[in-house]
């Protein structure tokens, strides 16, 4: 195997597959990247089994072959190369690597020893979005996804395809992100992506190019899916089983509604988090008149600071653990915001003024003595 290419397009692509490297795995071979040369193409591949990243640059003075090599080390020394051409070859097991005055070698292996990872089926079904959508979306929804591995369904980002509408849905047990934007020929699909698989997903996307408009396309068979960017594919297993009723979760009623400036409220909020009590995080809100007052306390002071709203129904105390809140906070763009309540201890809903386009639900936390 042999080839030329620049130093900065090389790195990018590596940066890309590594985010497949398996870090935990009893197979040396998942450690390291799949290298193979084929006529002016160099294609790049890791896996950890569950994600597999494949993507390709056009490379020179070539000669056909393949081998993997060990991904960390071989990433840092191209990284550190000068921003000039690279020639790669090997000798046996051995890769070469020469940059202007710079030489490195590094110890592959047998890229037969590597997993053979299979094309989707015949039978698949083809979804495409754009592709700056289909990032935000992510961004939107992924934090709220339970990171509890033993909770099967609900670690992973619920993608709901209809005619004209594209949904994502993430809940952990404590709060509930859905997002949903409108979409053309759509055919109808559900499937559920691992959540930490969307956000690798996410990185790729924009890493690759903040301003592309283009389209992302995705085939589903049975157990996976398959995902084309540009000159990256993504395959993950899709997450098997039955995910939450979430409709049945969300309140068909309010007794509380106010509307806020998102700006303040999330200031407030990371002001009094600073103070705020034990593993909760907990702080309170209270609601009354056209004033909201957040307050936190600690073994070492307290906050409070108050907030104009707009503010339809019964006044209201209620705690809630602000990092969940902030997290939802810091991914909506909007300026206004509305958030429905009925009593202390029922969850509160985060809606757009208008429209619905994203559906935040949040569980309070029960607050005593504040």
């Amino acid at each position: 195997m042999k080839f030329t290419c620049n130093q900065v397009n090389l790195t990018k692509a590596l940066n890309t597959v590594s985010k497949a490297v398996s870090s935990r795995t009893t197979i040396p071979t998942l450690k390291g990247i799949l290298m193979e040369v084929n006529e002016n193409t160099l294609t790049l591949t890791a896996s950890d089994m569950d994600l597999t990243i494949e993507t390709s640059i056009e490379v020179e003075d070539t000669e056909k072959g393949s081998i993997v090599v060990p991904a960390k080390l071989f990433n840092e020394i191209i990284r550190k190369m000068p921003h000039d051409n690279i020639k790669i070859e090997n000798e046996g097991f051995n890769v070469n690597i020469k940059c202007l005055t710079s030489n490195s070698s590094v110890l592959g292996s047998d890229a037969e020893e590597f997993p053979y990872i299979k094309n989707p089926e015949e039978n698949t079904k083809e979804i495409v979005f754009n592709r700056n959508t289909f990032s935000n979306m992510i961004k939107k929804t992924s934090f709220a996804a339970s990171i509890d591995q033993t909770k099967g369904p609900i670690t992973g980002v619920l993608v709901e395809v209809l005619p004209e509408e594209l949904k994502m849905i993430a809940i952990d047990g404590f709060r509930m992100a859905v997002t949903k934007e409108n979409i053309s020929g759509g055919k109808e699909e559900s499937i559920i992506i691992s959540a930490r698989i969307m956000d690798e997903i996410n990185k790729i996307i924009t890493e690759n190019d903040r301003n592309n408009d283009s389209e992302i396309k995705i085939l589903i068979d049975k157990k996976n899916a398959t995902i084309y960017l540009d000159n990256t594919k993504i395959s993950t297993r899709l997450i098997a089983g039955e995910f939450v009723k979430y409709r049945d979760i969300i309140p068909k009623e309010y007794k509380l509604s106010v509307s806020v400036n998102k700006k303040y409220l999330t200031e407030a909020v990371e002001r009094a988090s600073i103070l705020s009590e034990g593993k909760n995080n907990l702080i309170k809100m209270s609601i009354k008149e056209n004033v909201m007052t957040i307050t936190s306390r600690s073994e070492e002071g307290g906050a409070m600071e108050d907030i104009l709203i707009h503010k339809t129904g019964d006044d209201l105390d209620i705690g809630f653990n602000s990092r969940f809140l902030l997290n939802i906070m810091r991914v909506i763009e909007d300026e206004e915001i509305k958030m429905e309540f009925n009593t202390g201890l029922s969850p509160c809903m985060i809606k757009p003024l208008e429209g619905d386009s994203y559906e935040y639900l949040i569980l309070p936390v029960r607050i005593s003595n504040m």
